[in-house]
């Protein structure tokens, strides 16, 4: 089974590279985030025509999560069982399903904006939230993955300059602190690595020539249980579909399960 995930900055704006990109690639599961539509807005009939149902959670603006599924789509669960709320609105955050033999959660973490700011105490009650969330079944025998855009670059080596990130969100200690207690699940970051790229970013700013000149995050990222990191045959960032006209500002992160 082919599982990735992919924060497309808009479905909409997106459609047509998704579209060829799901049949290009050959995906079996997608996790998505950031749709930035309502649920009635989603494009539901135009990816059924390609064979994948679609689970939803989205409200518009500037949040949203999916899973499009072209081997099953049961039990589905929108938004974070004891999650926060950011100014009196529990945002569409995540969603979870279980797809084929695997059960996974699509996440679009907070981006925090500044570390005096609320969005960054928020960011990590979120967190907390998620980890007592996804105890149960990351501590279970059946393939579980927590995937998405996390908001946060595990080490000093996922961000292109940590001088450029000093005092900003994304790589705080506290922020990184939160990322271990998810692993302390029993889960773990299952893309190898080295990849094909000295420095795997999965995500560029669309100013300053941030893509051109490699000036990225790795901030969308795959924790799996024991049972799914065992089955990974092969895991990759999609870094060609970061290029050209109308791209996302992420690109798709990959994995080859054996199952």
């Amino acid at each position: 089974m082919r599982i990735a995930t992919w924060n497309v900055n808009s479905i909409t704006a997106r459609l047509p590279r998704l579209l060829a990109w799901l049949e290009s690639s050959g995906t079996d599961v997608l996790c998505v985030q950031e749709t930035k539509c309502t649920e009635e807005q989603f494009p539901a009939d135009a990816l059924r025509e390609l064979g994948y149902e679609s689970a939803v959670h989205a409200t518009g603006r500037w949040n949203g999560v999916a899973i499009l599924s072209r081997v099953g789509l049961d039990d589905v669960v929108k938004g974070l069982p004891g999650g926060p709320a950011y100014e009196g609105v529990q945002e569409p955050r995540s969603i979870s399903a279980t797809c084929g033999a695997a059960r996974v959660w699509s996440v679009y973490v907070p981006n925090g904006r500044e570390v005096a700011h609320d969005h960054y105490a928020y960011k990590l009650r979120w967190l907390e939230a998620l980890s007592e969330a996804v105890a149960e079944d990351a501590a279970g025998d059946r393939p579980f993955a927590v995937m998405g855009d996390y908001n946060i670059a595990p080490t000093d080596d996922d961000v292109w300059d940590t001088a450029a990130f000093e005092g900003l969100t994304h790589v705080t200690a506290p922020e990184r602190a939160a990322l271990a207690a998810l692993r302390e699940r029993g889960l773990s970051d299952v893309v190898p690595r080295p990849l094909k790229y000295d420095h795997p970013f999965t995500y560029w700013d669309y100013r300053q020539l941030c893509f051109p000149k490699n000036r990225g995050m790795r901030i969308d990222l795959v924790y799996g249980n024991a049972a799914f990191a065992g089955a990974v045959k092969d895991g990759y960032v999609d870094r060609e579909e970061r290029k050209g006209k109308g791209a996302s500002d992420h690109a798709p992160v990959v994995v080859d399960l054996d199952t």
